[in-house]
């Protein structure tokens, strides 16, 4: 077990971490802005008109992209409806306006490729610290559990996560079972794990798993992105071990 300090919070008794991917290990800001305006454009091309709303629905507006939005958050499945529900509104069927949805994000995503992104600065000595320090590291993310795998073997990350939780086909964050999941898969209680992310459904996710804490880390300071939180630091750095 492990004291861990971020400001002026303490959380004793740590046995293990648990990260979200996209906007907290991953410097994803980029490929998903460049995936959500592909298959806006791609769905355009069916639907004329229909490009602008979703870009809005997104979180995409101009060239910014809201880190609180669709895309950056949802899962796949989750984006997929919320698109198909716009596409619906312009008169065609449901189970069409699905088949259009997920084609065109399907698409987006052949063309702009799948390499992940890079680790954001520290992703990685954070990770190799906290490990060597005994702590079980894992991640929990709304990307499926094939990207999570990719994303964890293109960085070479296989030595300090141990448990890659994804969303396929059942419930996505804040759903706690997500989080009892990774818990079950290390062999530690909630009460001894620590949840670091970027968005308010990680703070909820963790919460109604009744975490040890919930750590905020918010790279452009917008701190209402991670309410909830029991501390919010805008560097993985600042996640200090005080007694391995």
């Amino acid at each position: 077990m492990a004291t861990i300090k971020c400001r002026n919070i303490t959380f004793s008794n740590i046995q293990a971490i648990f990260f979200d991917k996209n906007g907290t290990l991953e410097d994803s800001e980029a490929y998903l802005r460049s995936l959500g305006q592909k298959a806006a454009r791609l769905m355009d091309a069916q639907i004329p008109g229909i490009g602008e709303p979703l870009l809005m629905a997104f979180g995409i507006n101009s060239n910014i992209l809201d880190p609180a939005g669709l895309i950056s958050v949802a899962s796949r499945r989750e984006t997929e409806i919320a698109a198909a529900a716009y596409i619906a509104e312009t008169g065609r069927g449901w189970f069409e306006s699905l088949k259009i949805a997920r084609q065109g994000l399907a698409e987006a995503e052949k063309y702009i490729g799948t390499t992940p992104a890079p680790l954001f600065v520290g992703s990685l000595e954070i990770l190799q610290s906290l490990s060597a320090a005994g702590i079980k590291l894992g991640i929990i993310s709304a990307a499926s559990t094939a990207e999570v795998n990719t994303f964890v073997t293109h960085h070479q990350l296989n030595d300090y996560i141990q448990v890659r939780i994804g969303v396929d086909d059942g419930p996505s964050k804040p759903d706690p079972i997500l989080f009892l999941q990774a818990c079950r898969a290390l062999g530690v209680e909630p009460e001894a794990t620590l949840m670091v992310g970027d968005s308010v459904g990680d703070m909820q996710m963790a919460r109604n798993a009744k975490a040890a804490g919930c750590i905020g880390i918010t790279w452009i300071g917008k701190s209402d992105n991670v309410r909830g939180a029991d501390v919010i630091i805008n560097q993985l750095d600042e996640i200090q071990i005080v007694k391995p």
